[in-house]
């Protein structure tokens, strides 16, 4: 491969590129191209090759001779300070003196260049430990922002929620930019301007709304205040009242909220099943397992057939460090619904961990009977097969878990094992 270099500046003495080009050209013949923002399908340098490859010139920075910016779909492309990034807000600017600079998505320019890998199709669905390992999030808080209505899946398969990787990123980096301390309303007027270039506004200010109250909501008991996301005691400097940020158009919310029974020990009292499961819920999310065990407990009480309870219970008890009595619970969640295909590939995973790789393989096979398009289940079942040195029989599901994914670390994971195996079959081979 020829050394690749970044154009910073185009000379102002080039030829004029014809407005038409020749049939046959290459895709990008003639275009300066810039990326801002984070691209899902690879990292910038990568594309700058794909740049070059296809006819173009790659830039890191906008400027008169730019002809094409190209936004990155993995979350919004904002600053750190919340604000639009400075490429996009620098060609807009140009645009608006008559510059002719296109600006299109990541996966407007990926169908351009024809890049039909399955590892960059922007319209590819994860489940949500694919996305734990793609971008660094609890599969709990993926789970809560499900509950929330931040995120909602594409579809479900037998209670499985497949997600799309731009709605889930999106969610992260609004949270990632409130939780740096970002305010509510910049970030709305951040959305806004970005809106003018991208029709997709609704549900990003949607998710900001959930966010923002989410995450400054303070509940107050008679010991003080809590914060509910984390669980935990928020230190009270004697201030008279404190401020919930509100984004544009809303009523303020000033004080806190008079809190007596939320977040304390769970006590048997008149709640329903549904009550005491999201009681729960928010206890694990907070990372509370014993209270989050009760909770979980007690709504089994009043509905012991419900499977998402047995598997959330399951968690807890992991999270407690009783790995047996998750087991257990898993077992629960299956007897309750044989179609469980997340609790059967946790079965799997606890059956390993605690030294039974058969066990283990029976559950992803019976995972995989109910759906055998299944990543997660392929993945494991590839990996302990692995770890039993039967290798030959891992590569089939590496190779179809690739089908699936291509961007994360469990992705580069299954190449890597068959990179190892082509290379030490060839020894075989040839010796």
């Amino acid at each position: 491969m020829k050394k690749f270099c970044i154009t910073e500046t185009m000379a102002e003495t080039e030829e004029e590129q014809p407005d038409q080009l020749l049939q046959g050209s290459p895709a990008l013949q003639g275009e300066r191209v810039v990326f801002t923002g984070t691209l899902a399908s690879m990292t910038h340098h990568k594309a700058w090759e794909f740049v070059e490859q296809h006819g173009g010139q790659a830039a890191q920075h906008v400027s008169r001779s730019t002809t094409l910016l190209v936004v990155g779909e993995e979350g919004w492309p904002l600053e750190a300070d919340g604000s639009p990034s400075v490429n996009l807000s620098q060609a807009q600017e140009l645009i608006q003196e008559g510059t002719p600079i296109r600006i299109i998505k990541e996966s407007d320019w990926l169908a351009l260049i024809e890049l039909r890998d399955p590892g960059v199709n922007m319209d590819q669905l994860y489940t949500p430990a694919m996305l734990t390992q793609m971008l660094n999030i609890p599969v709990g808080t993926i789970r809560r922002w499900e509950r929330q209505g931040l995120i909602k899946p594409v579809r479900k398969i037998f209670r499985l929620p497949y997600f799309s990787f731009q709605e889930v990123a999106s969610v992260r980096r609004l949270s990632q930019l409130l939780e740096s301390g970002v305010h509510p309303r910049e970030l709305e007027e951040s959305l806004q301007h970005l809106g003018k270039v991208f029709n997709e506004i609704d549900a990003p200010l949607s998710q900001l709304t959930l966010l923002s109250q989410d995450a400054q909501l303070l509940l107050k008991d008679e010991r003080g205040l809590i914060d509910p996301k984390q669980g935990q005691r928020v230190f009270d400097f004697g201030t008279e009242e404190t401020e919930v940020p509100e984004l544009a158009g809303e009523e303020e919310f000033e004080g806190t909220i008079e809190f007596t029974e939320h977040l304390k020990t769970p006590e048997v009292k008149d709640r329903s099943a549904e009550e005491w499961f999201q009681e729960g819920c928010q206890y694990l999310d907070a990372g509370e397992a014993k209270p989050a065990i009760e909770a979980f407990r007690l709504s089994l009480l009043g509905q012991p057939d419900v499977p998402e309870t047995h598997l959330h219970l399951a968690e807890a008890l992991y999270l407690k460090g009783n790995t047996e009595g998750a087991l257990e619970r898993y077992y629960a969640a299956v007897e309750w619904d044989h179609d469980y295909i997340e609790a059967w590939t946790q079965l799997g995973c606890l059956h390993n961990e605690l030294g039974d790789p058969e066990a283990a393989l029976q559950a992803f096979e019976i995972a995989l009977q109910v759906h055998p398009d299944y990543p997660d289940a392929h993945l494991h079942t590839a990996e302990v097969l692995h770890q039993l040195n039967r290798v030959e029989e891992a590569v089939p599901h590496w190779k179809i878990y690739l089908e699936f994914d291509e961007m994360g670390p469990w992705a580069d994971m299954a190449r890597q094992r068959l990179e190892e195996f082509e290379d030490d079959d060839e020894e075989l081979t040839f010796p």
